[in-house]
């Protein structure tokens, strides 16, 4: 699915270009795709954003995710790029939530933080061109079409509303959507 879509396959390799060590797209990028392909829709969703996530515990510096960014939409502006660094996400929930979280040690714990179980998913590119896949809660809720609640850090509420906001039930009808 991913190598038979030219914006998602163009997306991976202006990331791969930016030369990060350990990152990968995820999130609804990789979410919307299958659950596209899997309800036979011949247009794609809207993507809102292309979340890249990266991890480099040696960098502590909150204008790098900007500079990433810019870089980005330098090279694919019609794209909404969100990047963030996952060494240091402890640090954002700190400062924007006031909620004191353990920091992470790898991109697969960052990835596998997110609200959804379906969501823990992204993917990256290889230098030959192959496909590596995060997903550390694996894929059978993704490809099961089945949304439910990751309590690793998103509240109920918090679930609850983006799974309405997002519209998950409406986009993708055969979706089986716990309450949380």
């Amino acid at each position: 699915m991913v190598e038979s879509s030219d914006g998602l396959m163009s997306a991976l390799r202006a990331v791969r270009a930016l030369g990060l060590g350990s990152w990968c797209i995820g999130a609804g990028a990789v979410r919307s795709l299958v659950w596209d392909h899997l309800h036979g829709f011949k247009e794609p969703s809207a993507v809102e954003d292309v979340d890249v996530v990266y991890f480099d515990a040696r960098i502590d510096d909150p204008e790098r995710d900007a500079n990433l960014e810019h870089r980005l939409r330098s090279a694919m502006p019609e794209l909404h790029w969100e990047v963030t660094n996952q060494a240091v996400v402890h640090q954002w929930f700190a400062a924007n939530l006031g909620q004191v979280v353990p920091s992470l040690v790898s991109l697969e714990e960052g990835v596998a933080t997110w609200p959804e179980f379906a969501t823990c998913v992204g993917v990256y590119l290889n230098c030959d061109e192959s496909i590596g896949v995060v997903a550390p809660h694996g894929l059978d809720d993704l490809f099961g079409l089945r949304v439910r609640h990751n309590p690793r850090r998103a509240s109920v509420a918090t679930y609850r509303q983006r799974v309405e906001s997002k519209r998950f039930g409406e986009r993708w009808p055969m979706l089986s959507i716990s309450a949380g």
